[in-house]
């Protein structure tokens, strides 16, 4: 078969999961249709550098870090007695869910970075970079069962449509709700001191809230990557492990909490309209945890 029939068939193919899974969370909570296109194209994208740190591993071995891993295969880990893993399978996942989870983070941050008014938008955002992010996979995936081995091209299409696509939706998608929050870190925190009343809010912001903001700020966004890399590198596991019995009762979980995430009454509060001009958490134009909100001009 010619290979630019492969081609265009594999480019086809991946195309139906990215539509009727883009249909089903776009419609959720639809953005603006230029930014949906640039973030998925970016995330699509994001694909490539990751084929370039693989293709420079013939050049330079020692940046190979499955090599690493790789020395651990004699260690063992045994969560009972019928899973027993070897370090190596761990830290390997471990190591795929950080790179990916990753790129698809930056494919966000790069271009709606400015357009994320409330935590929503920064779910949905994430989801569409994952999409994009899927449609690149799933053109060399299925090119090379195609050109490999395509009596199974059918079965790898569907369990690539129905499942892995939708896990790095969902992986992306959780990371999106710690991103929002961290995004506004500044109005989310100044809700969680008056909501609990404590003795932090009747210290002058001035004096303290900065710091806490920005402490704020880094938790939840290395509270997002761990839990994204960690479901990641669990649902590789799975398979590596060939625990398929285990999928579907973990992304049918992963469903109901992205959606349950995105209809919270809380991640549909806009607080963009609470800032004034400037950042509201560390950004290239220089400003840092530096903002006038409307609480502070009411004062």
């Amino acid at each position: 078969m010619p290979q630019i029939v492969q081609i265009i068939g594999s480019i086809l193919l991946a195309l139906i999961p990215a539509a009727i899974w883009g249909h089903i969370f776009y419609y959720k909570s639809p953005e603006k249709r230029s930014f949906a296109a640039l973030t998925f194209i970016m995330g699509a994208l994001a694909v490539f550098p990751i084929l370039i740190y693989k293709f420079s591993w013939q050049f330079f071995p020692w940046m190979n870090a499955f090599k690493v891993a790789n020395n651990y295969k004699d260690d063992i880990i045994g969560f009972s007695n019928a899973i027993v893993l070897p370090l190596s399978i761990i830290i390997t996942f471990m190591i795929v869910g950080i790179i990916e989870e990753n790129m698809k983070f930056f494919s966000v941050k790069i271009v709606d970075d400015d357009e994320i008014k409330n935590i929503d938008d920064s779910i949905e955002f994430f989801i569409i970079a994952a999409l994009g992010f899927a449609f690149t996979e799933n053109i060399l995936y299925f090119y090379n069962i195609w050109d490999s081995q395509p009596d199974k091209l059918l079965l790898s299409f569907l369990f690539r449509s129905c499942f892995s696509t939708f896990a790095h939706l969902l992986f992306s998608g959780l990371l999106g709700y710690y991103y929002g929050i961290a995004h506004f870190a500044g109005p989310v925190l100044q809700e969680e001191i008056r909501s609990k009343n404590s003795f932090w809010a009747k210290i002058p912001r001035k004096l303290l809230f900065f710091r806490r903001e920005k402490l704020f700020y880094e938790e939840k966004l290395l509270e997002g990557l761990l839990f994204a890399i960690g479901l990641h590198a669990l649902f590789n596991i799975f398979l590596e492990m060939e625990l398929t019995f285990m999928i579907v009762p973990f992304l049918v979980i992963g469903y109901i909490a992205l959606t349950y995430l995105l209809d919270l009454k809380e991640t549909h509060k806009n607080y963009g309209k609470l800032l004034n001009y400037v950042r509201n958490h560390p950004h290239k134009s220089g400003v840092y945890f530096k903002r006038n909100t409307l609480a502070e001009l009411e004062n």
